[in-house]
């Protein structure tokens, strides 16, 4: 695939979220399906998190670089790369939730959604 094609299945833009996600090092990496939930927001929240906020932000960016190249999107939205502590990127269907970790151990997101279905991305750290 060359790089002005632009490839919008959900199932890839997720591997490649994750890949991203997992090449930066990113912990406990989950995908929440929420295709089948009534009046939910979008259809997937992936959610990670990382230990330092450079860490946080460098997640972020090559999530953007690999989906950008991978797939030919770019973000409806994006938000919270100042902070760092919850950055947020909003692809409609796949919403992207990088949190520092003390944030994300606060908001525990992953059990707002308890209904949702839910897949571990564990990688050897």
């Amino acid at each position: 695939m060359n790089r002005t094609e632009v490839n919008d299945d959900l199932e890839f833009m997720l591997q490649k979220v994750v890949e991203a996600m997992q090449e930066k090092k990113a912990k406990k990496i989950v995908s929440l399906d929420l295709s089948h939930i009534t009046n939910a927001i979008t259809k997937y929240f992936i959610v990670c998190h990382a230990s330092s906020k450079t860490q946080v932000r460098a997640i972020y960016d090559y999530i953007l670089e690999k989906v950008k190249k991978d797939c030919g999107v770019n973000p409806y939205n994006k938000e919270g790369y100042e902070n760092a502590e919850w950055i947020l990127i909003d692809y409609v269907d796949i919403v992207v939730h990088i949190f520092f970790e003390e944030i994300r151990n606060f908001y525990r997101l992953e059990e707002l959604w308890g209904d949702a279905i839910k897949i571990n991305y564990d990688i050897e750290q």
